[in-house]
């Protein structure tokens, strides 16, 4: 069988690698859209009844800064162990037990809803869950990206778009437990229980996998076993001499150097793609107020809508296009150049009506900037960096392009790590 060629007839392959995209990024998504829940557990009991940006206290003022850190720098690290360890742990270990592992936190998360706690050890707590809960990620993430550079470019592109729908459906599921007015603990607990349900979907889509069949001529009938056999086992004889052992070790060196070579451009543009935008959002732009609200409801929903959910439709968007738009080719220089001209966002939002600020004057005080900005912002990130994770595992042979996605997959991880960083810069400059 011609493992670099399937015909997925009834696009079932698509799905699950769609469903399995959803699972690497929803459990970070709805710790990030849950701003509102965690601020509120972090707050100090004598600022309880005020929603001034002054009277936060020290943990609930970082927790949009410092929980980014927490996730990106995992990420970073178990991505990198990923690239070079792939190998040598089974894929399906990898990509079930982080899926495990996800669910498990989520369910204590959303037990711990109902325990009171003092905001210290709650913050402490869920700093340690997020970063168990996107290291797992990250190995999902890397596994994910590296079968699927073994496939045709569009079973890169359902993964990326699983991605952006993650912080979509975790958005929309914040905006419709504000607008049910439940009471704040009750609407968490069930949209972390939410949570779970996706991630319970997400094993049961992958441990169907190998039973759709995806060549022509016959249809869930035979094992698709045939085609990813030879990335689902791990190595054979790994109790070989010595000399041949080092042989493949120097082997293995060599070919992470060649393929790097290959598509260094593409990995580094999608690095600094994600570097610009998790510089600024949440970070930034949760802290922007709206100046038409004058205190009526829109107030209430302003960033869950224009922040959140406008952020994650339009990244969708953007990472969704690329199953119908490439341009410009992978050989182009207009990728880089592009990823480049994205820093014009970081002054831009850093010029809105962010509040508290103390250095900067606001230039864009009105909501309509405010949301345009974040549409050209989210689109150009979700279609950039779909484009350059799809593009990399194609410039390399085949036999590579499972080290390339990793790769690509190692990058991406840096530059949100970078962005991270740099966002307690940007935020201390306003």
């Amino acid at each position: 069988m011609d493992v670099h060629k399937p015909e997925d007839k009834n696009n079932g392959v698509w799905l699950i690698f769609f469903m399995l995209g959803l699972g690497t990024l929803l459990p970070w998504s709805f710790f990030m859209t849950a701003t509102m829940y965690f601020t509120s557990r972090l707050r100090d009991p004598t600022q309880i009844s005020t929603d001034k940006p002054y009277d936060r206290s020290p943990t609930e003022a970082s927790y949009n800064n410092v929980s980014p850190l927490c996730a990106t720098v995992p990420v970073l690290i178990f991505t990198c162990l990923n690239s070079v360890l792939h190998h040598r742990i089974p894929q399906k270990f990898r990509i079930m037990g982080s899926l495990a592992v996800i669910l498990v936190l989520f369910l204590i998360t959303a037990i711990a809803v109902k325990i009171d706690m003092a905001a210290g050890p709650f913050f402490t707590l869920t700093m340690i869950k997020i970063v168990i809960i996107n290291s797992f990620g990250a190995i999902l993430q890397g596994s994910l990206f590296g079968m699927a550079g073994l496939l045709p470019a569009k079973y890169t592109t359902p993964i990326m778009s699983g991605q952006g729908l993650a912080g979509t459906f975790a958005a929309f599921s914040m905006i419709c437990a504000i607008a049910s007015g439940s009471a704040l603990n009750d609407v968490a607990f069930g949209y972390f229980l939410t949570a779970c349900v996706v991630i319970i979907l997400a094993i049961m889509s992958y441990a169907i996998l190998p039973k759709l069949v995806i060549n022509s001529g016959f249809e869930m009938i035979m094992k698709a076993m045939y085609w990813i056999a030879s990335f689902l086992l791990p190595p054979e004889n790994a109790a070989t001499t010595t000399p041949v052992l080092k042989q493949g070790e120097e082997e293995q060196t060599v070919s992470m150097l060649t393929i790097f070579k290959k598509i260094w451009v593409l990995a580094l543009s999608v690095c600094f793609a994600f570097t610009v935008t998790i510089g600024v959002y949440p970070a930034v732009t949760v802290d922007v107020k709206s100046t038409v609200a004058n205190g009526g409801a829109w107030e209430m929903y302003f960033i869950p809508v224009c922040c959140f959910l406008l952020f994650n439709l339009s990244d969708w968007a953007g990472r969704s296009l690329t199953a119908v738009c490439t341009w410009p080719g992978k050989d182009s220089k207009l990728v880089p150049i592009f990823m480049v001209a994205r820093v014009i966002f970081v002054p831009l939002f850093m010029l809105c009506n962010v509040q508290p600020r103390y250095n900067l004057p606001v230039v864009f005080p009105h909501d309509a900037w405010f949301i345009v900005f974040m549409l050209l912002f989210a689109f150009s990130s979700g279609y950039l960096a779909s484009l350059c994770m799809c593009f990399g595992p194609k410039l390399v042979a085949p036999h590579e392009a499972e080290t390339a996605g990793a790769i690509m997959a190692f990058f991406l991880s840096l530059g949100l790590a970078l962005g991270a960083s740099f966002s307690f810069l940007f935020r201390a400059i306003v």
